[in-house]
């Protein structure tokens, strides 16, 4: 072969190498959380693993009025890197509760014990028994995370993850569970015509008809869930001045009370936004300690 022709042909080579995934014996297994993630290749669709560079360190202690819901999700998380009996978790309400922030802290609490967290986008649920079989005979405990997630009729992903959830992804082992979070309590959208087909037994008691029943089957498979909802006045600006102080601000160490200004300000913060969130507290309260640094900053 001549020399160019080799050349030309080790820089192909050398790209197609690229592309792939690495061969099981040189991944990296040490990484807390990893991203499942399609590529087109030769024109076909492959999935594969990929560490996360970055994972945001969450404080459990931070993640403030959802104790009952960190309780639940610690001692199942826990449960389930002992090697004991734990369940899928939906996690569903209101948007900026601290659902993911949640899960994330789960990570950073039992990583040294050996979980591990793979982010997987709805549409590619499909690959769990791809992602299973990536995970097959690991020592490592493995939490599957999909955020947001709703499906619409007729969608991808949906009959995966629903016999995921009946329990076939077991046959790769039992180092894997699913957490999901969604603003969505059952899913998948509701239209009123589906609740035509309802029936009351002789009892009085609601039946719903096949295809209601068959949206809500999915939710139903989580063996635990978790609601969040919306903050209080008073929740909202605790969080408020906790992040504040974490922030060191001054006038919020140690306080019981924000300033009188600062209260007003940040509740007209939540009405813009739309709602009181542990999210909008964070927003507000970064936004704020700038503010006051630049202000320090010029005199």
């Amino acid at each position: 072969m001549e020399p160019q022709n080799e050349k030309l042909l080790t820089d192909i080579l050398l790209r197609l190498e690229a592309m792939l995934p690495p061969p099981p014996e040189a991944f990296d297994w040490s990484r807390p959380a990893y991203r499942w993630v399609r590529r087109r290749v030769l024109g076909t669709d492959l999935g594969s693993l990929e560490p996360v560079t970055h994972v945001a360190s969450i404080d459990l202690d931070q993640l403030l009025h959802i104790d009952r819901q960190k309780k639940l999700l610690l001692q199942n998380t826990e449960a389930f890197v002992k090697g004991l009996p734990a369940n899928n978790v939906l996690l569903t309400g209101a948007r900026g509760t601290g659902k993911s922030s949640l899960i994330r802290g789960c990570l950073a609490r039992f990583y040294a014990d050996g979980l591990r967290l793979i982010e997987v986008d709805k549409e590619d649920l499909r690959d769990l028994s791809s992602i299973t079989a990536a995970i097959a005979g690991r020592p490592e405990r493995f939490i599957v995370y999909c955020d947001d997630l709703s499906f619409e009729l007729a969608e991808g992903g949906y009959k995966a993850l629903k016999a995921a959830l009946d329990g076939s992804i077991a046959a790769g082992g039992d180092n894997l569970l699913i957490y999901a979070t969604s603003n969505r309590r059952h899913l998948m959208p509701e239209p009123a015509g589906d609740n035509l087909d309802s029936t009351l037994d002789d009892n009085g008691d609601l039946h719903p008809g096949e295809v209601l029943e068959e949206k809500l089957s999915l939710a139903e498979r989580f063996g635990l869930w978790l609601s969040f909802y919306p903050f209080t006045q008073n929740e909202y600006l605790a969080v408020v001045r906790s992040v504040l102080e974490d922030l060191g601000v001054d006038f919020a160490r140690g306080a019981e009370r924000l300033p009188e200004e600062v209260r007003l300000e940040a509740l007209q913060f939540a009405i813009e936004r739309g709602g009181r969130s542990a999210r909008v507290a964070t927003h507000f309260a970064k936004m704020l300690a700038a503010r006051l640094a630049l202000e320090a900053q010029q005199g």
